[in-house]
């Protein structure tokens, strides 16, 4: 492209596609994905009390992409546990992070220059886990656009998206996190450079392939540092998100569902209603209107009841009146 040529990014974008992530990358990722683990309500005493549950878990949350890719795709789901070297590595880590005296691998972690660093490295290895995603995908797919994106999203998103289970792992169940109810935005931003990759892999983005890598690489490194900087979970897409929600999505068709707005809309229209109707009932009374009432009707056990008790009242009176 003509722009990073005039730029001289073009052999920047060469070098960061050559980038290998073995090992200081990989670790970045282990580090970060592990003190997420650990940051989870209750799981520091799921790893007092079950050191064998908090080690899977982690292993979920550091392979997870790979092992839902790969169920995706009829592979072996534990195809990814077979590399010896990657498990003892994240291992190790896992030890640390949550058994190392003191705690002072995690807290030299979670010092803010530190995890800036961290956190970068680990946005860099989404992007190469989304663009190996969509190229395993296109091996075997080659025409199906949605198959690409979907495996491509599973591999950068995984340890997301099977959220449900790995809590589940640790003795928590929370149907209502599930991501795809409500997504978080390391699951929103993948599925943006899955559908980039996958559009760029089919030629229907006019992008090289290194090109395309350092544009993504370098937006969500610099979002990431920015919402760690400033403390905020919004997610950069929030305005277009409610746009397109707002437009195509808010039905008010008589079978749609019910939203927050319709719901509250309900609500006042029932409480006006309830209001118009006493303030009708106070002006008819004080206009000295009689007051319709409902005639109640005996119930038909008790109606029989009060005859018997009548009858039995007079016999009593007759017998009286002959013995006197």
């Amino acid at each position: 492209m003509d722009l990073f040529a005039a730029l001289h990014l073009d052999e920047l974008s060469h070098g960061l596609a050559n980038l290998s992530m073995f090992p200081y990358f990989d670790m970045a990722h282990y580090i970060v994905s592990i003190m997420a683990l650990r940051e989870q309500p209750g799981a520091l005493e799921v790893s007092r009390v079950s050191p064998l549950a908090c080690w899977f878990s982690s292993m979920l949350f550091c392979f997870g992409g790979a092992v839902l890719s790969g169920i995706m795709l009829a592979e072996p789901p534990v195809a990814p546990l077979s590399n010896s070297t990657s498990v003892l590595f994240a291992s190790i880590i896992w030890y640390l992070v949550f058994y190392c005296p003191m705690d002072l691998v995690y807290c030299c972690a979670a010092l803010l220059p530190l995890r800036l660093v961290l956190s970068g490295m680990k946005e860099v290895t989404r992007t190469w886990k989304v663009l190996g995603g969509v190229t395993q995908a296109h091996s075997k797919y080659k025409d199906s656009l949605l198959v690409m994106i979907a495996i491509g999203w599973a591999k950068g998103a995984g340890g997301g998206l099977i959220s449900n289970f790995e809590q589940l792992v640790r003795g928590v169940w929370k149907p209502e996190t599930n991501e795809l109810l409500k997504m978080s935005y390391p699951t929103k931003i993948t599925l943006v450079g899955a559908v980039l990759f996958a559009l760029q892999h089919t030629h229907y983005l006019p992008l090289q392939k290194h090109h395309l890598m350092l544009i993504y690489t370098v937006f969500i490194v610099v979002n990431k540092s920015r919402m760690l900087l400033t403390g905020s979970s919004t997610s950069p897409f929030a305005a277009i998100e409610s746009a397109i929600y707002k437009t195509l999505f808010t039905g008010y068709s008589p079978y749609a569902v019910l939203t927050g707005d319709v719901t509250k809309a309900c609500i006042d229209n029932g409480t006006t209603n309830t209001a118009t109707s006493i303030t009708a009932t106070k002006e008819s009374s004080e206009n000295g209107a009689p007051e319709k009432r409902t005639p109640v009707s005996p119930v038909k056990g008790q109606s029989g009841s009060l005859k018997a008790k009548e009858e039995s009242e007079n016999t009593e009176t007759t017998n009286c009146k002959k013995t006197n």
